[in-house]
């Protein structure tokens, strides 16, 4: 039987032949990534606040996503401005610096960079802020975000206002 040279059948089946590798290759290349939802973000940052108003500070929470970007923010009623600040720039500290050590906050952070930190390296990258305040929010051991809070005074009460944000979503960050 003669073989023919027919450009109708052999352009359908070779696109066939690509899209099966093409297929197998993305799938491996595709990465799956968790994030909190905005209600969530919005009800942890809420609650965090009113948990600081609650004992009498004026402060502002803040949640970032693993990319660093602010999801919520909410500054309370009376917060210095430099708070927005502050409460991003501790949340992207837990976040960025101590996640993947599995370090928790942003006081875990600092402590390891020790009380006189190096006055070159992480001190100096935007957004780094090595004080306590800030804990990292994880689900199912995946670190998914981070919650800082800042303007209580002190960097312990501030935490303690982020674990009430925290503790407020944790039954839903399943």
């Amino acid at each position: 039987m003669p073989v023919t040279n027919n450009k109708f059948l052999a352009a359908p089946l070779c696109a066939l032949a690509i899209a099966g590798f093409a297929g197998q290759a993305s799938a491996q290349n595709v990465l799956t990534t968790h994030r909190l939802s905005a209600a969530l973000a919005a009800e942890a940052v809420t609650e965090a606040v009113a948990a600081c108003v609650k004992q009498g500070y004026k402060v502002t929470a803040a949640i970032i996503d693993t990319d660093g970007v602010d999801q919520a923010v909410l500054r309370g009623d009376g917060a210095m401005m430099t708070m927005l600040d502050a409460s991003r720039d501790k949340a992207y500290t837990a976040l960025m610096l101590g996640a993947a050590r599995n370090e928790d906050s942003s006081g875990a952070v600092a402590t390891r960079m020790g009380p006189t930190a190096p006055a070159g390296g992480l001190i100096k990258l935007p957004h780094v802020l090595l004080a306590q305040g800030a804990l990292v929010i994880r689900a199912n051991g995946e670190a998914i975000a981070a919650i800082g809070v800042g303007g209580a005074p002190g960097g312990n009460l501030d935490e303690a206002c982020a674990k009430a944000g925290v503790d407020k979503i944790g039954d839903r960050l399943k």
